[in-house]
């Protein structure tokens, strides 16, 4: 399940960065002589937070147990740390950024509470057909009805830094964690 998260990130950073460089485009004018699809989607899929993240799942598969026990001190101990330096960060910034959220539309915060029920139902369905266990299905809902806390944020920083991180932290831990925890969670049990 830990791989099927990180599987389910990488379709989303791909479709965002490409969503963003087709609106960049339009806006810009330059859609009539501007980047091709093809151009966009290389692009997207060769964006450095999309090649490390994929990257370093082929070297964890292929790795094995051997890998992971050699890598323990940098990907385990040394994670936490960072991370902990990292979401701080974030946090700094989605507060920097705060402001912005007045001027975002409602919609998205229509989004941000139905979108999680809409992909935890995705997944059931998806679970059942593939006849996955009880404990499965519900983790897997569990991650489709989540957000991205660290590799879609992470990508989103550097790869369209016009996007304000109170909007895509503020939902991710404002509105779809607590969601997930108070409602969402009893509810796909």
């Amino acid at each position: 399940m830990a791989a099927a998260m990180a599987l389910m990130e990488s379709p989303a950073i791909i479709l965002a960065i490409i969503l963003a460089n087709k609106a960049r485009l339009s806006n810009s004018g330059e859609a009539s002589q501007g980047k091709s699809i093809s151009e966009i989607l290389h692009e997207s899929f060769t964006d450095g937070g999309q090649i490390l993240l994929l990257g370093s799942m082929l070297v964890g598969y292929l790795s094995g147990d051997a890998g992971h026990k050699v890598m323990a001190p940098f990907s385990i101990d040394l994670f936490k740390g960072m991370l902990s330096f990292f979401l701080l960060d974030m946090g700094l910034q989605a507060a920097k950024s705060f402001g912005y959220l007045k001027k975002t539309p409602k919609l998205t915060l229509v989004y941000g509470l139905v979108a999680p029920f809409v992909h935890a139902s995705i997944a059931l369905v998806i679970s059942k057909l593939l006849g996955f266990g009880l404990g499965e299905t519900i983790l897997l809902m569990v991650l489709a009805a989540s957000a991205s806390y660290i590799a879609v944020p992470a990508v989103l920083r550097h790869a369209l830094p016009e996007v304000k991180p109170a909007l895509y932290m503020g939902m991710s831990l404002g509105i779809t964690f607590p969601l997930n925890i108070l409602i969402g969670i009893p509810v796909y049990t």
